[in-house]
């Protein structure tokens, strides 16, 4: 009997001395896809508005009524959305619009970074924002040329607002943005 009890405790040993010893399981940090976006080739669009900007060859146009476009980024989830306003002795109400457009995302925004625009040989005048955070949109803008013109433009994704995953998107189309605007003339 003690034979028989010693060979019990024995092969008890053995089986949680094997099967027992696992290491801890931990959980895995949070992570983000690595997403890298092809280098943007840009080309001139010229439609039937009193204006003319270069945009990136891989997104797509629709034109709107009344000038505005959507500039669409099939890939990223996103669209440019461009609004196009005649001047009408109305340039302090257009651009007290456009600001307060862009300081709407206070709340969600950890901050609003303001870069001025100011072309002198095409009479193009405005502002870039930059939208950090949580916000609706990362990007924003308005060019004018005081007188007849005004368009503003800003970004939007088909995401709940997480700054973080959609960094890499954001970047990329900012940088569309500011080319668009930093190539815009009046016809």
């Amino acid at each position: 009997m003690l034979k028989k009890t010693i060979v019990i405790v024995t092969l008890f040993t053995l089986f949680f001395a094997v099967f027992g010893c696992k290491d801890d399981v931990l959980p895995k940090p949070a992570s983000y896809l690595r997403l890298d976006y092809p280098e943007a080739e840009y080309v001139d669009f010229k439609g039937n508005c009193p204006f003319v900007f270069e945009m990136n060859s891989k997104a797509v146009i629709k034109e709107d009524k009344n000038c505005g476009f959507s500039i669409n980024y099939p890939k990223m989830k996103a669209t440019i959305y461009l609004t196009y306003k005649p001047v009408n002795n109305d340039i302090k109400k257009l651009l007290k619009d456009a600001q307060k457009l862009t300081y709407e995302h206070v709340i969600k925004a950890d901050d609003i970074l303001e870069q001025p625009f100011i072309n002198p040989d095409h009479k193009v005048y405005g502002m870039f924002y930059q939208v950090d955070g949580n916000a609706a949109t990362n990007s924003q803008f308005y060019v004018t040329d005081s007188i007849k013109h005004f368009v503003t433009g800003s970004v939007y994704f088909y995401a709940k607002p997480n700054f973080d995953s959609i960094m890499p998107a954001a970047s990329y189309i900012k940088n569309d943005m500011q080319r668009l605007m930093e190539t815009l003339k009046w016809k």
